[in-house]
């Protein structure tokens, strides 16, 4: 244990069945007075974002023009919505993908120069941006707390994170009602994520005594509900647990970040167009074992999860990858060239963050004896 940290996180958080409900008064609380709601399509057609401009009359306009993989363009056209109306704050409704175009957007706004040069580091943002409230409809990202928004570049198909203080939401709002209606591979696919963002906070190198303790939380409440979170979509209980299990972990990873994981989803993700929580999954139970040979942390942490060991964690969740319908071989990738897309996860910066260090020949072997 580090004998000296720190821990700061400016995010207020509401959490609670029902407190959804709550938006218009929260608004007026802040003082807000005109918004945009910027939310996923699904709501934008199935009503719910109607529902919510309705119960919020400080909610002006909508922009739902989101890909599941936020573009740069949708970016660039949210802020100037965001101008157009002169809002003083936004709201995010949906998964990742609003949160994360929301934040930048938030930041944009006020921003004098393109939305691709901050993407590309070639500008830093100052720190004046719109406060954004958040309302999440998945468990998983986590970005409902982190500093971090995940874009596309239209013209190059780059995929990348861009952390900035600026991004931290203002308010979280986190309702278990809103994931009622999530689909069962959804509730796979970023139930795993945020399992992903526990284990990759607790074993990274920046890990920390407070982000262990939510990390070691998430990951008690998500190995115990996940399943039936999956196959009883409408259970109350599990779906609450979810979200205080994706909460959890967005808190644990916020500061030490995520690691060889995440850095190899994002190659798994463009090279083979996997949907995220599925490419996180593809390597996980992979680097629990092999972190575990230099990291005797995450031994003491899967007894204390109730297995017998890191083997016993690790099989459990190659048993939720079967059962959830995911792809676990580089065969069923179609994988041809375990080299190059080796190479390429191991390039990813935040493969520096994990304990077991890997050479991009080494980690192909890894690759090809888990599969």
């Amino acid at each position: 244990m580090r004998n000296s940290f720190a821990y700061s996180l400016p995010v207020k958080i509401v959490f609670g069945v029902g407190v959804a409900e709550q938006l218009k008064d929260i608004a007026t609380s802040c003082g807000f007075k005109r918004g945009v709601l910027i939310a996923d399509k699904l709501f934008a057609e199935n009503g719910m974002a109607d529902k919510i401009m309705k119960d919020c009359p400080s909610l002006v306009a909508l922009y739902s023009d989101i890909t599941p993989n936020p573009m740069l363009s949708e970016v660039t056209a949210a802020a100037e919505l965001l101008r157009q109306t002169e809002a003083d704050y936004a709201v995010a409704l949906g998964g990742g993908s609003s949160m994360d175009l929301a934040k930048f957007a938030c930041s944009l706004v006020f921003a004098d120069s393109t939305a691709t040069d901050y993407f590309y580091k070639r500008k830093v943002f100052g720190a004046k941006h719109l406060p954004l409230v958040v309302l999440p409809t998945t468990a998983g990202t986590g970005s409902e707390v982190t500093s971090v928004s995940v874009c596309n570049d239209d013209q190059t198909g780059i995929k990348s994170p861009l952390p900035c203080d600026n991004f931290y939401p203002y308010l979280a709002v986190v309702d278990p009602l809103l994931t009622l209606s999530v689909p069962p591979f959804v509730t796979a696919t970023t139930g795993i994520d945020a399992m992903s963002h526990a284990l990759e906070a607790f074993w990274s190198v920046n890990h920390q005594p407070v982000c262990d303790m939510y990390a070691e939380k998430s990951l008690e409440l998500i190995f115990s509900h996940l399943e039936k979170a999956y196959l009883c979509g409408e259970d109350i209980e599990a779906r609450s647990a979810m979200s205080l299990g994706a909460l959890y972990a967005g808190l644990a990873f916020a500061l030490p970040k995520t690691a060889a994981v995440h850095a190899c989803s994002y190659p798994l993700s463009i090279r083979y167009h996997l949907n995220h929580g599925e490419a996180c999954a593809f390597t996980l139970d992979m680097f629990l074992r092999e972190n575990a040979s230099v990291d005797g942390r995450l031994h003491t942490l899967a007894q204390k999860l109730g297995f017998r060991g890191v083997g016993a964690m690790a099989d459990k969740i190659k048993d939720f990858k079967e059962k959830f319908g995911f792809k676990t071989t580089l065969k069923a990738l179609g994988c041809e060239d375990v080299a190059a897309l080796a190479a390429e996860c191991q390039s990813h910066p935040l493969f520096q963050n994990n304990p077991k260090k890997f050479t991009a020949k080494s980690l192909a072997e890894v690759f090809c004896y888990y599969g």
